[in-house]
Formats: structure tokens, C-alpha cells, sequence
């Protein structure tokens, strides 16, 4: 039993799904009217859109942690990379491309912040290569972003337009425009204006250097190597690649600055050091010679020269700690500077902790110059780098601290053992003593002295040899076609659009609709057969039945006519009753036609008015209502023959009004001589037509169903509710009404109803004899035809 539940219900949603697709192809001239129209939206769209196009460039990176990398051209003199004290990672040098600084130094080399176009009938296009050049001398102090229309006028001046300015100037002849500033316009060489209107847009460089670092996209798409991915969109190819390769210059020019600056401060600190050794030296060379004079000394005595070769190797060493100490003295001072300065780096080799804290010292302070372009002091981030450019410090004079402690202990220990060597010394001549003295000294000096002309010459070398850590393996290259508009994803959108857009609207609606609208919201909702279909009816006349028509709703009533002998096929059976859910949905005006069209066959038929609370039939037929149903219920005087008019229009079409207006209706129904007439007119009458109240408002009809043989149940197209098909369901179901049939009333011609079978029956049936006398209906042009559906 479930099975066969089941099957009903996907034989259902199958229909169900087949109607809805019917119906959206019902409705095909407005699918394909916004097909056109969203198409031809994506393919302005597409026409009218700036192509942006990608613009690509990598770069191979030395990255000290990952190895490999670039071969520094220092390697060839040995390892001198350190002497900068710069190390580097493929992170930071993307952090560094990322910075506004580079772009902000990019927009001011290329002037970026002017933008040129051609003017256009629909759009201005972007220029790269202009004819003129506008040349801003003093920029206001807040730009307000303004257009300028130029146009070169016939007696060579411009002609310039925009909305605070409309003026006539000369090449290379300054002008002021208010929150723009004073600029000049030159001509290019080479080039020709053409007869073109042209124009240029000028923006703070802020916002022009903002507008680039969104459109730039710096990263490491593989972090197994060391190669950083640069792109870049822009509207010109040319001028985007330029871009980029303007960056990439900046960037190695900022990296090689920045190892530059160590390496000079090294050399400028070896230089003033070698300059105080170098008038030490001096000195003691100068008093040695004088000393050498005044005692007439030309040689010393083999007891000395022995002496003084026993204590070379204590000079020697000696000699390296002081240096060292003096070197530690002077950083130690350099130090104790406040002033933010990079260090020198390697004066101490032998101290890895410490050559590894100015690394880092130095790093910081670079990374603090490079952030204080762009913001302040005050900073969070620059705060933080103070922090620990200030820890570094406070650990590097610790570290000095330390060392220097451990070369004082050296050095006293030195000096214990060349006293004990000068004990020695004291054996000879006073005179030779003093000379080993100053001998000593000198040999003390040209240590330290030939020490820091090595550093010196070293740093040189290094400075020389030095190359940026990054080269440029794959240069600025623009894509062939733009990446955006995406050509074929808007059309595809629009298609989508086009046929989503009305298919989801017809379906909205449908859903929505509570009114009838289909053949099939009436057998969906009732299993009553119908029994006609009568469409709208155009004319101002409520009798639309003649002798000779041949109309397309005389062929319906025709239809229905036919359709009822199948139900009335006794003879007895001849009184039709017609209701339906609410007033309006055309009872009277079914009656009237219904009635006509079968006194047409040569039946006697009698219309009766017995909606006793609103009369229909008298009205539209214009027929006096002051005797009739309501007058035979009270006087008994009066007779069926009394109130029985015939109709001036059709001999064999009578009827009976339903009279004055009764305070009781329902009762003069239940009254005997109700049934009493309806006997006397089943014997003069061949069909008796009753016009009755809507049954879902008053029971009269249920009241009459006693007298007649079938009911006609009036529903009305786009105007009675698919709810109220559940009365028609309860008189059938609950067998409260002997034979009931539907009549589809007022069916307007916009092909949703029947699809082609129910109003298209009746309709087509009529045009089907246009050849012999179809006249009534008026023909429609082809537009006009096309949407009604």
C-alpha cells in the first residue's frame, strides 16, 4: 500500500515539475528578452571596462639562514662579507619591498601622482606617452585629487577646464590652482597632439603611493627557495613594468646604502684612529732621532741588541692588548654616545659574542631609520626598536666591560714579565736604557698603527667589492591579455543572469499566486470534472451568443452545451444550477450565454433569478424587476404565467426575475410553493437555468441543488482563490450535491491557462472557421500577441 503511495507522489512532483517547465516556457519572449538585455550588459561591460592587465617579476635572494643564494663577489678576496655586519633572510627583504618608502620614492622618480588620458566620446583612456608633460613646482599642502581637460587651441595656446578652473595658457608658463598648486605644461618633444582632447589628473603623493602598495603583491610562493614573486596590475603594460622595475632599483639601491653605511662608518672610525697613532708615532719617532743626536748614538752595544731581541716577543704582545685596549677604550666611548649611530664592525674578530651584538645593533638601527619615514617617534613600533636598540647597548658595554677587564689582567701580567726583562736592562748605560725605552714604545705604536691600516684597507676592499644580496632572475613582464575584465566568466555571468533572472521571477510569482491561474491549479486541487472553459470576454455586451456567431466564445458555450447531454441524457433531467465561491466570478453572465446558446438549438429555456440578495440577471439584461420569484412565494394569486417574460432577442429564451428584494431569502426557498413552481416549469420549459447565490457565502444553493439536476460550479481565471477549490472538494466528497461539474469563467489569452488544451481548445476551435464568417474577433499584431504570453 506504502508502494503505491509512494508512486503517486513522484507521479506527482513529476507533474508538478513538467508543469513548472511548461510554464516557464510559456513565458520564452521575456526569458529571451533578458537573455538580450544581460548579455548586452556583460558585452558593454566588457567594452567599456578598463583592461587591467598583470605585470610579474622575480628576484633570487642571498638568505644567510637558507644558504646558497647569490655568489658574493667578495668571496674572491676572502671572507669579508662580515665586515658589514648586515645578514639577511628572503622575510625580511619582502617586508622591505613591501615598505611605502620604496613606492613613495617610485611615485616621486616617475612623477606618478600625474596621471595623463586621451579623452573619449564614452570613456578617457590612460596615457603612458603623453604629448605634454605637467611639471609640479609647488604642490599645495593637502592635494585635492581634480581632473583638467586640456585642449590645444588653433593660435598654439591650452585651453584648460575643470570645475575651479576655465583658462587659456601657454606652455612653460606657471600657473596656481587653488588645493592644487603651481605647475607648469610642457611640451614633449617627438610628439603630436593630433587634434585630440586630452587631460591629466593630479593626486597627493600619499594617495597615489596607497593606490599602488593595493594593486602590488610582493611574497615567497615556495619556501624551499629563496626567489620572492613580485606582481603588480595596472592598465598600461609599459608603465606597469616600469613600475616594477623603478622598485626593484630602489630596493637595491636602499640594500646597497645600507651596507655602504656601515662600511663608512668603519673606515671613518679606522681613519680618525689612524690619524691620533699617526702623530703618536710621529713623536716618538722625532724623539728617538733627537735623542739618537744629543748622545751621539749610532749603534747600540751587543749587550742591548741582545737585550732588546729577548724582549721582542713581550713587546709583541704587549703591544696587541694595548691596541686592543684602545680599540675597546674608543668603542667604549663611541658607546657611550646617545646618539643613535651604526657601529663600526670586526674591529675585534677574535669576540664573536660581541661582533654578533653589533649585527644585530646595526640591523635595528636601519630597520629604525626605515620606519621613521613614515611614522613617528612616538610610535608603538619605534618605541620598541628603542627598547632594544638600548638593551643591545647596555649588553655591549657589559660585554666591553668584561673584555676589557680580561685584557687588563693580560696586560699587567705582560708588564710583571718586562720588568722583570728591564732588570736586565738596568745592568747597561743609562743612555742605552732610555733608547730601549723609546724603542719599545715606537715598536708599541707601529703595531697598532700597521693593525689599523689593514682593517682600513680591508674595509675598503669589502666596501668596493660590494653587490646587493637580490638579482633580478626573471625582469617586469606584463601578461598578453588582461586578467580583468574576465571576458569569458562576465559573459557566462550574464547568460546565467539572463536565464536565472526571469526563470526565478516566474517561478516567485507562481509560488506566490494564490489565485487561480491554470487548468491545472483545477485539477490539482479538485478531481470535478470541468465542463467548459469560457474565455474574457472583450465586448461591452454580456450576450456575446447570436444566431449566426461563430465567435471564439460561442464555440465554448457550444462545447459546453455538448458537454452537458453527456451529463442531463434523461429527459426529466433538465434544471442546471449555477454558483460559485464568491460574487463576481460571472454566474449571470454564463446563465445568459448558457441560456442563449441552447435556445439557439430550438429549446424552450427558462432563466431564473433566484439570487434573492443581489440580482444579476434583471440588470444585465435590462429587464424591469418588480414581479417576480419573491411575489409568487407571497400572493398565492399570482400564477407561474405571471412572472414568466420572454426575452425580445430569442423567441425560445424566457425569464423569471426573482423580484423584490425579501428580508428572508432563504426561507421563501424552503417555502412549499417552491417546489410547486418548479413543477409547473419542468412541464413548459425544455432546460431551466438557475441563477443562484455563491454557495461559500449563503446555503441558498445548497437550498435549489434539491430542485436541479447538476450544478455548474462558476471559478473565475486570476480572480477566485485555489483555497476556495476546497468547497467545490467538500460537495463533492460529502455528496452534497448530485452531479457537479466546473466551469472555467473569463480566461484571459496570455497562454499560461491550459497550455495549448484548455482555453487553446475552445479558442482555436473558433478560429478554426475564420474562413466562413469569424468577424467579431479583432486580429492583434504580431508584437502585441507575442507578449500577451
Amino acid at each position: 500500500m506504502n508502494t503505491v503511495v509512494n508512486n503517486t507522489h513522484e507521479d506527482e512532483d513529476g507533474i508538478d515539475l513538467m508543469l513548472m517547465f511548461a510554464k516557464v516556457l510559456g513565458k520564452w519572449p521575456w526569458i529571451l528578452l533578458s537573455l538580450i538585455f544581460c548579455l548586452g550588459v556583460a558585452y558593454t561591460y566588457i567594452r567599456y571596462q578598463t583592461p587591467i592587465y598583470l605585470i610579474s617579476a622575480k628576484l633570487l635572494v642571498n638568505d644567510d639562514k637558507k644558504g646558497g643564494g647569490l655568489p658574493d663577489g667578495s668571496a674572491m678576496l676572502g671572507d669579508l662579507s662580515g665586515l658589514l655586519g648586515v645578514k639577511s633572510t628572503v622575510d625580511n627583504e619582502v617586508q622591505i619591498l613591501k615598505t611605502r618608502f620604496l613606492m613613495e620614492q617610485v611615485v616621486r622618480d616617475m612623477n606618478l601622482n600625474i596621471t595623463y588620458y586621451q579623452r573619449g566620446n564614452v570613456k578617457d583612456v590612460e596615457q603612458y606617452k603623453s604629448p605634454f608633460s605637467v611639471n609640479l613646482i609647488v604642490p599645495a599642502d593637502s592635494i585635492r585629487k581634480a581632473k583638467i581637460d586640456l585642449t590645444l587651441l588653433h593660435n598654439g595656446k591650452l585651453s584648460l577646464s575643470s570645475d575651479d578652473i576655465d583658462t587659456v595658457i601657454s606652455f612653460d608658463k606657471p600657473i596656481n590652482i587653488r588645493r592644487m598648486g603651481t605647475f607648469t605644461i610642457s611640451r614633449n618633444p617627438g610628439q603630436s597632439f593630433k587634434d585630440q582632447k586630452y587631460g591629466f589628473t593630479i593626486v597627493s603623493i600619499d594617495e597615489k603611493v596607497g593606490s599602488l602598495m593595493s594593486d602590488l603583491n610582493v611574497a615567497v610562493n615556495n619556501k624551499l627557495v629563496t626567489i620572492i614573486d613580485l606582481t603588480i596590475n595596472h592598465p598600461i603594460p609599459k608603465k606597469g613594468e616600469d613600475i616594477l622595475n623603478k622598485l626593484i632599483q630602489k630596493y637595491v639601491e636602499s640594500n646597497l646604502k645600507d651596507k655602504n653605511e656601515i662600511a663608512d662608518s668603519t673606515i671613518k672610525f679606522i681613519k680618525n684612529r689612524l690619524a691620533y697613532i699617526s702623530s703618536e708615532l710621529g713623536d716618538l719617532e722625532g724623539d728617538i732621532q733627537g735623542f739618537k743626536q744629543k748622545n751621539n748614538l749610532a749603534d747600540m752595544t751587543e749587550q742591548s741588541k741582545l737585550l732588546v731581541q729577548n724582549t721582542t716577543q713581550f713587546v709583541s704582545q704587549l703591544a696587541n692588548t694595548e691596541t686592543q685596549l684602545s680599540i675597546l677604550n674608543s668603542l667604549q666611548s663611541y658607546l657611550n654616545d646617545d646618539s643613535k649611530r651604526v657601529l663600526p664592525s670586526s674591529l675585534l674578530p677574535s669576540d664573536l659574542v660581541f661582533t654578533s651584538l653589533i649585527e644585530k645593533y646595526n640591523t635595528l638601527l636601519l630597520e629604525r631609520d626605515r620606519r621613521l619615514l613614515g611614522v613617528t617617534e612616538t610610535n608603538p613600533q619605534i618605541v620598541n626598536l628603542d627598547q632594544q636598540i638600548a638593551n643591545l647597548r647596555k649588553d655591549m658595554l657589559a660585554n666591553l666591560a668584561s673584555t676589557k677587564n680580561a685584557l687588563t689582567i693580560t696586560k699587567n701580567s705582560l708588564t710583571k714579565q718586562m720588568n722583570s726583562a728591564e732588570s736586565e736592562v738596568k745592568k747597561v748605560p743609562e743612555t742605552e736604557r732610555n733608547y730601549l725605552n723609546l724603542a719599545r714604545q715606537q715598536q708599541i705604536k707601529q703595531e697598532l698603527y700597521i693593525y689599523l691600516m689593514q682593517k682600513s684597507e680591508e674595509t675598503a676592499i669589502s666596501k668596493t667589492s660590494t653587490i646587493s644580496n637580490s638579482k633580478t632572475i626573471d625582469p617586469p613582464k606584463s601578461e598578453f591579455s588582461p586578467f580583468s575584465p574576465k571576458r569569458s566568466i562576465i559573459i557566462l555571468i550574464g547568460l546565467v543572469v539572463g536565464l536565472l533572472l526571469p526563470v526565478s521571477t516566474i517561478i516567485i510569482l507562481d509560488f506566490l499566486n494564490t489565485r487561480i491561474n491554470t487548468k491545472e491549479d483545477v485539477t490539482r486541487a479538485t478531481s470535478v470534472p470541468i465542463l467548459g472553459e469560457i474565455s474574457h470576454n472583450e465586448e461591452p455586451d454580456n450576450l456575446v451568443i447570436a444566431n449566426s456567431s461563430r465567435s471564439a466564445i460561442a464555440e465554448q458555450f457550444r462545447a459546453m452545451r455538448t458537454n452537458l447531454s453527456f451529463y442531463l441524457n434523461d429527459s426529466s433531467e433538465k434544471v442546471i444550477l449555477l454558483t460559485s465561491s464568491i460574487s463576481g466570478e460571472g454566474k449571470s453572465f454564463v446563465a445568459i450565454n448558457l441560456g442563449n446558446i441552447l435556445a439557439v438549438a430550438g429549446k424552450r429555456v427558462l432563466l431564473m433569478e433566484l439570487d434573492l440578495r443581489k440580482p444579476g440577471l434583471s440588470p444585465k439584461l435590462s429587464i424591469p424587476n418588480n414581479l417576480g420569484f419573491t411575489n409568487f412565494i407571497i400572493n398565492k394569486e399570482v400564477k407561474s404565467s405571471d412572472i414568466i417574460k420572454n426575452l425580445a432577442f430569442q423567441e425560445n429564451l424566457f425569464i423569471l426575475t426573482s423580484g423584490p428584494i425579501p428580508p428572508n431569502p432563504t426561507e421563501m426557498l424552503l417555502n412549499p410553493r417552491t417546489k410547486q413552481l418548479f413543477e409547473e416549469l419542468k412541464s413548459q420549459f425544455d432546460y431551466i437555468i438557475i441563477d443562484a447565490p455563491p454557495i461559500g457565502v449563503v446555503t441558498d444553493a445548497q437550498l435549489l441543488d434539491t430542485y436541479s439536476d447538476i450544478c455548474l460550479y462558476l471559478v473565475r481565471q486570476k480572480y477566485t482563490s485555489k483555497t476556495q477549490l476546497n468547497i467545490v472538494n467538500d460537495l463533492s466528497l460529502n455528496k452534497k450535491m448530485k452531479k457537479l461539474g466546473i466551469v472555467v469563467n473569463d480566461i484571459q489569452a496570455t497562454g499560461s491557462y491550459g497550455y495549448g488544451y484548455g482555453y487553446g481548445y475552445g479558442y482555436g476551435y473558433g478560429y478554426g472557421y475564420g474562413s466562413y464568417g469569424l468577424t467579431d474577433n479583432k486580429s492583434k499584431s504580431i508584437w502585441k500577441r507575442l507578449f500577451k504570453k
